[in-house]
């Protein structure tokens, strides 16, 4: 049978039988492949293939996992994969001797090898290693997916990642990205001052977002506790007490729906600067985006998803009002509350109890008929007081100094001026807690202690959250955001 053949259940039952008895036989002989602790390693596959010329020659010790061989006789060819790349191997009966042949022979592939050999070119040009000694470091006892199509099943992809990045390589580059977006975020919030905090994941209130949480509970204490939704509150509370530059990223909780943009566990980042405004928020979320863009090798136009994005700043803004305006054709600030629920209506927007002023009204037209026409870079400003409790209030208005990021319509990040008026906030969470009296899970509680820690008084704050699962999304044109975290949520199979 070739390797590359698709396997039934019965081949495939036989095949681990035939592994598992190679294993045995091993074992018996004192050659347990488990019982190896180290290989002295001394070159990844990258640094032979880049630097060939200065190892020609050289003996040097690699290793990896087969990921196919060509049986010649008294001879083979064979590719390794280690973390950096695949690398050929060549293999010769008087080289490696009759012996340490054959039990090259009787390996499989998705066996992990040690190799020790010399560099060199084939008459194809490819780089290679010509195998004096081969040893066997851990034996694999499931077949690999078949190769020429590698792992195509999403479901099977994301429950066994560790298969899916021996199948897919090109997957594993999209964590890579992932890590260099994240090193530049924390690079350039360091080089600016910022210092990286860590704030409760539970707690016995959820605050600082609308959103649903998971619930535990403490048996010493006897009480239910939270998974947080987001780190605000507690990062706010650190400016009170005379930090001026703090972030915080690390992974967030909430018990909401999952598609391609959300996963019940997601990464944020959230940043708290004092003395600034939304305007500085807005300048660092560019300076954020640049230095990712750089950290990655993206030019100032991308493409995602076949659409050309221009990240070039500075980036559009306009206010909730104004898109819907433009958008979806409503002039809400024309209109009193009668009207706009009039044409609410007519839009067909359902309106839930305690949710029916003018600033959900305005909400729910952007959510549904705004938000995926933003491909560009652009900032919506001036959101309703009522869906922005911990926004400071526009001096005689019923809007924020808040924004929302969006591109390709999706919401990437989300800013306030932070609210520091203790009375003001008191209210807004009062009458967050109506709207949990009335069935809304997702709105914020009453958090009194936060309530007495602006009482000691919070400078003017600026305040920032990113999504990084949708920015990595962005950067290496992934779909899903179950294809930017590595263990996304699943169901159990039944």
């Amino acid at each position: 049978m070739e390797d590359h053949e698709i396997l039934d259940t019965e081949n495939l039952n036989e095949l681990i039988r035939i592994r598992l008895e190679k294993l045995s036989n091993l074992i018996a002989s004192g050659k347990d492949p488990f019982a190896i602790t180290s290989y002295d390693k001394t070159h990844s596959s990258k640094d032979i293939i880049n630097g060939f010329e200065s190892l020609e020659g050289q003996t040097v010790q690699i290793a990896g996992r087969i990921l196919s061989r060509r049986m010649m006789g008294k001879a083979s060819f064979a590719h390794i994969m280690d973390f950096e790349g695949q690398l050929q191997i060549y293999l010769k009966i008087d080289e490696l001797g009759e012996d340490a042949y054959e039990e090259w022979k009787k390996l499989d592939i998705g066996d992990i090898i040690g190799v020790s050999g010399k560099v060199f070119k084939t008459h194809k040009g490819e780089v290679s290693v010509n195998a004096k000694s081969v040893l066997l470091l851990a034996k694999s006892l499931l077949p690999l997916p078949e190769k020429w199509h590698g792992l195509k099943d999403n479901d099977l992809r994301y429950r066994q990642r560790y298969v899916d990045l021996i199948a897919n390589p090109e997957v594993k580059q999209a964590f890579i990205t992932r890590y260099k977006i994240i090193k530049a975020i924390r690079s350039y919030l360091d080089d600016n001052g910022f210092i990286e905090v860590e704030t409760p994941i539970l707690s016995t209130l959820a605050g600082g977002a609308s959103a649903r949480p998971f619930i535990t509970h403490h048996n010493t204490l006897d009480l239910s506790m939270y998974m947080r939704i987001a780190p605000e509150l507690y990062l706010k509370r650190l400016i009170v007490g005379g930090f001026e530059r703090v972030y915080e990223l690390g992974r967030m909780f909430r018990n909401e729906g999952m598609d391609i943009k959300h996963n019940p566990e997601f990464t944020m980042m959230e940043l708290y600067q004092a003395y600034t405004d939304l305007d500085g928020m807005i300048d660092i979320t560019q300076n954020i985006f640049e230095a990712v863009r750089k950290a990655v090798g993206a030019g100032e136009s991308i493409t995602y998803q076949g659409t050309q994005i221009s990240l070039k700043a500075p980036w559009k803004r306009m206010s909730m009002a104004e898109a819907v305006k433009q958008y979806a054709g409503v002039d809400i600030n024309a209109m009193d509350e009668k009207q706009a629920k009039a044409k609410a209506k007519e839009m067909g927007i359902a309106l839930d109890k305690g949710k029916d002023s003018k600033g959900f009204i305005l909400y729910e037209m952007f959510d549904n008929f705004v938000e995926d026409k933003l491909i560009d870079p652009t900032f919506i400003t001036d959101y309703p007081v009522e869906v922005s409790p911990l926004a400071k209030r526009k001096q005689g208005t019923e809007v924020t100094h808040r924004f929302e990021l969006f591109m390709y319509g999706r919401e990437m990040g989300n800013a306030f001026a932070e609210l520091n008026d203790p009375a003001d906030q008191k209210s807004r969470f009062l009458a967050q807690a109506k709207l949990k009296e009335l069935g809304d899970d997702e709105a914020q509680p009453y958090d009194e202690d936060y309530v007495t820690a602006l009482e000691y008084g919070l400078p003017p704050t600026g305040g920032l959250g990113l999504g990084i699962d949708r920015m990595v999304m962005l950067f290496t044109d992934s779909i899903s955001i179950r294809d930017v975290i590595l263990y996304p949520t699943m169901k159990p199979k039944k």
